[in-house]
């Protein structure tokens, strides 16, 4: 794992919840939490951790529309919809580029998220590799055992 751009290692802390709406909404994190932001965009689950922040950041402007805008409920329910989808859907167009910002926000290089995240993936397919070659041989094994051989 690469280390923060000023040379210091931080160990891995979470926010509390505060912080990590702040962070959701697009904030900075204090130093303290690089590792933090490193493994949030890098985990196996950053896709949903992504869209839980981008659907928080939506929740402001979707809240307005429900509140202040005149007229029927089920019309301004119906615009809030449209506007959380198209939201999403751009968010999610552009989540590589935003984890990257979020990244080098907390102090690490760019590219280092999609590093990390490549270097996971060969990780797992190696270990999924390794699987399932055991699982063929032992399959292999149970048919020649049946085949009397």
């Amino acid at each position: 794992m690469s280390t923060p751009a000023d040379g210091e290692t931080t160990a891995l802390r979470r926010p509390d919840p505060v912080r990590w709406i702040w962070y959701a909404l697009g904030g900075r994190l204090s130093r303290r939490y690089s590792a933090w932001v490193l493994h949030d965009t890098t985990t196996r689950t950053w896709v949903l951790r992504h869209m839980a922040r981008a659907f928080v950041q939506m929740m402001v402007p979707i809240g307005a529309v429900l509140i202040f805008l005149p007229g029927e409920f089920w019309i301004r329910g119906m615009a809030a919809l449209g506007g959380l989808l198209l939201g999403m859907f751009y968010s999610v167009a552009y989540m590589p580029e935003a984890a990257e910002h979020r990244v080098k926000q907390a102090g690490y290089p760019v590219g280092t998220a999609t590093a990390v995240r490549e270097d996971a993936a060969r990780v797992r397919e190696a270990e999924d590799s390794v699987r399932r070659r055991a699982a063929a041989a032992k399959r292999a094994a149970r048919y020649r055992e049946r085949q009397g051989r």
